[in-house]
C-alpha cells in the first residue's frame, strides 16, 4: 500500500509540468501556461499527496502522529526531486525536440 502511494506521489509531482490545462481541467487558449500557475498547481498537489498520506496513516494505525517542521521540509524536498523529470521535459527536452523537428 505504501509503495502504491509513493508511486502515485511521483506521478502526481510531474503532472503540472506535463499538462497545459489550468488546474488540470480548465482549457487554456494560450499555448503554454505560466510557470507560476504550474508552481501553484504543484503546491496544491503536494498538499493533496500529504493529505492522502495522513489519511493512509490514520487508516493503518488509527492515529496521525504530530510532525515538526523538519518532516514537511523533507517531504517537500522529496516531492521536488520527484518532479524533476517533468520539469526537465517541459523546459529543456521539449524545446530540443521541437528544434529537431519532431
Amino acid at each position: 500500500m505504501i509503495g502504491l502511494w509513493l508511486g502515485l506521489a511521483v506521478v502526481v509531482a510531474n503532472l503540472p509540468w506535463l499538462s497545459d490545462r489550468g488546474l488540470f481541467f480548465i482549457a487554456r487558449n494560450v499555448q503554454l501556461k505560466s510557470f507560476w500557475l504550474q508552481l501553484i498547481e504543484w503546491g496544491l498537489l503536494y498538499g493533496l499527496v500529504l493529505g492522502m498520506g495522513f489519511g493512509l496513516e490514520y487508516k493503518t494505525i488509527g492515529a496521525v502522529h504530530l510532525q515538526d517542521w523538519e518532516f514537511y521540509t523533507v517531504t517537500l524536498c522529496l516531492f521536488a526531486v520527484s518532479a524533476l523529470p517533468g520539469f526537465v521535459y517541459r523546459y529543456q527536452l521539449r524545446r530540443l525536440l521541437e528544434q529537431a523537428g519532431r
